[in-house]
């Protein structure tokens, strides 16, 4: 996976993002839990770092799913 920098900092992150809202907010259809994990935990097996989130969809319970989702990757 090409990574990017962000900014002027150091920070890196994939060139590929995986947007978050369809998760637990959207228009029509979203995804029941154990499957928005599931797809957050296979997007960084193929190595998305990137992941837009916002305080609108829930508020907070979008970050809640994702920190959950991401909580095995974290150091």
């Amino acid at each position: 996976m090409q990574k990017r920098k962000l900014g002027n900092s150091n920070l890196e992150v994939s060139a590929i993002g995986l947007g978050c809202m369809g998760l637990n907010y959207a228009y029509s259809h979203t995804l029941d839990k154990k499957e928005s994990i599931s797809l957050l935990q296979a997007a960084v097996e193929r190595g998305v770092t990137l992941f837009d989130t916002a305080e609108m969809y829930g508020p907070f319970t979008n970050e809640e799913l994702v920190g959950e989702a991401l909580k095995p990757y974290r150091d």
